[in-house]
């Protein structure tokens, strides 16, 4: 079979197309024929020897074994191993943190993986929804739900009265946060960069668009939540942290997921406790397992009920990619491509 893997640390040239064995499942685990494979900006920080680097490698050092990248993907399950319910087979799923602590992800045409992570996916939904699902939904849902912040679960009427800010909703987890908050019920207010980015927050079902340079946007957003909002969801703490302040209602809180404009964020006390405010730092990979396994069951739902969806016309652009060319699906997610980038594995 086809896969991509590299075997040492550094930039996109060091991912290779390589031919492996095709994989056979071993107890409580299935066989994935992978279709489409998502790309994640902590595959390429991983790839490069980054801080989200679980061995912990240095640029240019070698790794003992190759690593296949890609932790999302779609695909058909063609085999099952000891204990695995029979049922799944020929199943159509969706396949979340392939490649955490594995040196196995989805750029390959056939995955290995504990049955858990390969979730059937419902007959209406595309293998790109599916692929789109895993680390940006993921990333969502915990930010809605972290205990404090939010229900423990997502669905119809769970945010309702309250209201939610989702900075940078252009992106691919603030698509996912405005999708799901406002399934959800809430009030999803979102702040972008520019004329293009408001068109997609929108159609992503953001009800209050903010461009921050165009206008004051902590006027704007006080005007349409005069008492603050309950939840920020934030990609750049950093540079945002004063507006944050500024908006938050009383007892509040600000989920952080990324590092965006800066790595380090600085806030002033005593105005933080007299608000009441939490400012919860968030690493999708280090969420309890009880926490993920409600994730793959609201994701799913909302996906069944038509609450989530991808392409233009839900504000997150698709840009594939052929396997051969999964170097320049990577180097377009480090430059910052807006949308979901995909990497077609294979085609049934």
């Amino acid at each position: 079979m086809k896969a991509i893997a590299y075997t040492r640390r550094g930039g996109p040239d060091v991912l290779e197309l390589v031919e492996r064995p095709i994989p056979e499942p071993g107890p409580g685990e299935v066989r994935v024929r992978v279709r489409v494979s998502g790309v994640n900006p902590t595959d390429w920080k991983a790839r490069g020897g980054g801080p989200t680097d679980w061995k912990g490698a240095a640029p240019g050092q070698t790794l003992p074994a190759p690593q296949v990248p890609h932790q999302d993907g779609a695909g058909l399950v063609d085999a099952v191993g000891e204990g695995v319910d029979q049922g799944l087979l020929g199943r159509r799923v969706w396949i979340w943190e392939a490649a955490w602590m594995r040196p196995d992800g989805t750029a390959q045409e056939y995955v290995v993986l504990p049955a858990p992570q390969a979730v059937p996916l419902p007959d209406h939904a595309s293998y790109d929804l599916g692929a789109c699902l895993g680390i940006p939904g993921f990333t969502a849902h915990r930010a809605l739900t972290l205990p404090g912040s939010g229900p423990d679960r997502l669905g119809p009427g769970t945010w309702a009265g309250r209201t939610v800010l989702v900075a940078g909703g252009a992106g691919a987890v603030g698509n996912a946060a405005i999708q799901l908050a406002r399934w959800s019920g809430a009030t999803v207010i979102t702040t972008v960069s520019s004329p293009e980015k408001a068109r997609l927050a929108r159609a992503a079902g953001a009800e209050h668009v903010v461009d921050y340079r165009a206008e004051d946007a902590a006027s704007a957003i006080r005007a349409v939540a005069p008492r603050g909002v309950d939840l920020v969801v934030e990609v750049a703490p950093a540079v945002n942290a004063e507006l944050d302040q500024a908006v938050l209602a009383f007892g509040g809180t600000v989920v952080y997921y990324s590092n965006d404009g800066g790595n380090t964020l600085t806030l002033p006390v005593f105005d933080q406790f007299i608000a009441g405010a939490r400012w919860q730092g968030l690493l999708v990979y280090a969420v309890p397992p009880k926490a993920k396994a409600q994730a793959v069951a609201d994701l799913t739902a909302a996906v069944e009920a038509g609450a989530l969806r991808v392409g233009e016309a839900a504000g997150l652009p698709l840009h594939r990619y052929p396997l051969e060319k999964t170097a320049e699906a990577q180097r377009a997610v480090q430059d910052g491509t807006i949308g979901r980038v995909l990497v077609d594995v294979g085609e049934f």
